[in-house]
């Protein structure tokens, strides 16, 4: 896998987390345990994709 392809694979994640997290904070029943959860998911993985980009 190149860097590219892996770069664009965080991305979708990271969207994909981003959703969740909406969604989890517009649900009644959502703890706020697993929003954070999602939300540090989804900073770890911006992380990721920020310090491949600086290298590539």
């Amino acid at each position: 896998m190149s860097l590219s392809s892996h770069i664009e694979e965080l991305k979708k994640k990271h969207h994909a987390l981003s959703e969740k997290v909406e969604q989890a904070q517009r649900a009644p029943g959502s703890s706020t345990l697993e929003i954070a959860d999602l939300k540090k998911q989804k900073l770890k993985i911006k992380e990721e994709i920020e310090r491949l980009s600086e290298n590539a």
